[in-house]
């Protein structure tokens, strides 16, 4: 997992991947989220549960 991406055009802001890994999704000032930083191997789990957990599929990781 090196890459993790959101869709801008498909976030709704619900926040859930920031209350699953905060310290790679943050919520912006525009309410959608952003990846703050790309996930160490310690976060693959949680940011694979947020990938999964995502309402709209708007998180992808290569």
């Amino acid at each position: 997992m090196e890459n993790v991406k959101i869709d801008k055009d498909l976030c709704i802001g619900c926040g859930l991947c920031e209350s699953i890994c905060p310290s790679v999704f943050q919520m912006n000032d525009e309410g959608l989220a952003d990846v703050v930083k790309q996930p160490t191997e310690d976060e693959f789990d949680s940011v694979s549960e947020a990938i999964d957990s995502c309402p709209v599929n708007a998180i992808s990781a290569d």
